[in-house]
């Protein structure tokens, strides 16, 4: 499934979402629905649906669908083929968060695969001979990069969730790095603006400079390295990467540029399952992913904020007011509380609650703009768009909600000589100084400080939703922006979108630092704009697109499933196969 993107034309509608009716997306969508049958509702959705921001990983996760897998199995298989295909979002080098609904336990857990702090990254390894943020050393090289858990993550599936073994589950992405993919032009463009820092690297230079020339779109590009390494993965499971070779390897690399990992970080490292975060919404049951994301509680906060509004009967000016308000105190209580849930105590029954919500509602003025500086109270925080996000419905009705990272294009630049391994900048992800911002804009305090194994505070928010008549699975790349991403979607579907429409929906942002709206092209138009500096705001309207949100949706009344892939991204997929 593949939509053009189109200019939004009209005013934002039903919460400042809805596409201009006339747009070529908003019709196919129309012309598609199907009324809602008068009979019950059925007890499993009607087949499988995968929507990834890679045809290949799609592909992937559908065969092992059609070889008797469970979503949990596709899963593994999307995520290794991503790792593979999308190296400027994210692979085995980096981390990530799986949000699970098994439906034989009908139980809902959250998968927390983040990267862990090693020993050495002290806040005071960072800091230069003035005492400012070392911004090279946070982001490049080896000092940036956190220990590895997607991995474990893929081998912690296999284990307890799936029902095929690792060698099947991750044959096709092994295969895609041995015989190798066309390179598209999201990665040579990616590739261009970290040429500089990625060149440092031999075993980058390995990997993107094999045949001399940096990636081109349209060649292909082979890791075999990468392959062999998947493969001892397969072969060995968790210590096919964690220990013996490949561990070495890793270890060797950052010793050899200058860093500091142990083996027993390595080796220690382990999957954390958590409870989601769980709350209403008008008609909908909304799942989210909990601390270290930041996103669930943001989420939670907005959206009982809106609760207390008909959106739909505003006009698009006081909409997207009322939602730029929730957005602002949303990310100002991000910087303030939250952290490692391992390290950090949060006052997460408060921060989610409704009347905590209703207390910050309270404080929004129906006509101006509340100014970022007036609410901040205590001292008080973007990973890049280069994330990567898949969600899938399986006939038993499993899901998975999973967003995964290496943070900036190509992480930190550093591929680990021998194994394919790019490794994650997972560590400007951490308040490396307190109060100064990230290489995103984002600013956190001792909540989010680096520890000896501390995962470090993310945006990244798997979301399911599920109403009487419908069950969405939700999820985007953007740094700081996925969690709005995520909840213009949820807004999107109360208002009755499609699934392609809501990955197309034009995106507006707030988070509270920097105080501005931020908006895509089309998103506000000339006379929402001015409205809104009326009350206020700072608009800077027109900025370029961003995101890449994938969705599957199993509408219940009418016994469909549909799938909807960001336009923005060409290279995605949505597809739906029917039960066999």
């Amino acid at each position: 499934m593949r939509v053009e993107l189109t200019v939004c034309r009209g005013l934002l509608l039903a919460a400042g979402l809805l596409l201009s009716t006339t747009s070529p997306a908003a019709q196919a969508a129309q012309a598609d629905a199907k009324p809602a049958s008068p009979h019950a509702t059925p007890k499993h959705p009607p087949g499988a649906a995968i929507a990834s921001a890679h045809a290949l990983a799609t592909q992937a996760g559908l065969d092992m669908i059609r070889a008797g897998g469970n979503a949990f199995d596709a899963a593994i298989a999307v995520s290794a083929t991503l790792s593979v295909v999308e190296p400027i979002s994210s692979g085995i080098g980096g981390g990530g968060f799986f949000l699970l609904h098994d439906a034989k336990a009908e139980r809902d857990v959250f998968l927390d695969a983040r990267e862990t702090a090693p020993a050495s990254a002290t806040p005071a390894a960072y800091l230069d001979k003035d005492g400012e943020l070392n911004r090279d050393r946070a982001t490049n090289g080896p000092w940036s990069a956190g220990i590895p858990g997607l991995p474990a993550a893929l081998v912690h599936l296999a284990n307890d969730y799936g029902k095929l073994p690792l060698k099947t589950t991750l044959a096709p992405a092994i295969r895609i790095a041995r015989e190798g993919f066309e390179v598209y032009p999201r990665l040579e463009k990616g590739y261009g603006s970290r040429r500089e820092v990625m060149e440092r690297y031999r075993g980058t230079r390995a990997v993107f400079l094999a045949d001399g020339t940096p990636p081109t779109a349209g060649e292909i590009l082979k890791q075999p390295d990468l392959a062999r390494t998947l493969q001892l993965l397969a072969d060995k499971g968790f210590d096919g990467f964690y220990k013996g070779e490949i561990g070495n390897k890793l270890l060797d690399a950052v010793k050899q540029e200058g860093g500091k990992w142990r083996a027993d970080e390595l080796a220690g490292y382990r999957i954390r399952e958590r409870d989601p975060i769980k709350f209403r919404y008008r008609g909908w049951q909304v799942t989210t992913a909990p601390p270290p994301s930041s996103g669930g509680v943001a989420i939670a906060q907005m959206l009982q904020i809106l609760q207390g509004w008909d959106l739909a009967k505003l006009d698009a000016a006081h909409r997207t007011h009322l939602v730029s308000e929730a957005m602002r105190r949303a990310y100002r209580d991000r910087t303030i509380y939250l952290g490692d849930p391992d390290f950090v105590k949060m006052p997460l029954a408060r921060l989610t609650s409704a009347d905590y919500a209703a207390g910050l509602r309270a404080g929004i003025h129906p006509e101006k703009a509340t100014p970022s500086a007036l609410l901040s109270g205590l001292p008080a925080p973007l990973e890049d768009d280069e994330t990567t996000h898949f969600s899938i419905i399986d006939a038993d009705g499993n899901r998975v909600a999973a967003t995964q990272t290496v943070n900036l294009l190509y992480g930190s630049g550093m591929v680990a000589p021998g194994t394919g391994v790019l490794l994650n900048n997972e560590m400007d992800d951490f308040a490396l100084r307190p109060g100064t911002p990230n290489a995103f804009g984002v600013m956190g305090f001792a909540a989010n400080a680096p520890q000896a194994g501390k995962r470090m505070l993310s945006s990244m928010t798997p979301t399911f939703i599920e109403s009487d008549a419908q069950l969405a699975v939700i999820g985007a790349p953007g740094g700081s922006r996925i969690i709005t991403q995520v909840l213009l979607a949820i807004l999107g579907y109360d208002a009755g979108l499609g699934a392609q429409q809501v990955a197309a929906l034009p995106r507006f942002h707030h988070q509270w630092m920097p105080d501005a709206i931020s908006a895509e092209p089309g998103a506000l138009d000339a006379g929402t704009v001015q409205a809104l500096q009326a009350m206020g705001h700072t608009v800077n309207a027109g900025e370029t697109n961003w995101g890449n949100l994938q969705t599957v949706v199993w509408d219940k009344a009418s016994g469909t499933l549909d799938g909807g892939s960001d336009p923005r991204n060409p290279v995605g997929k949505a597809e739906v196969i029917p039960r066999p």
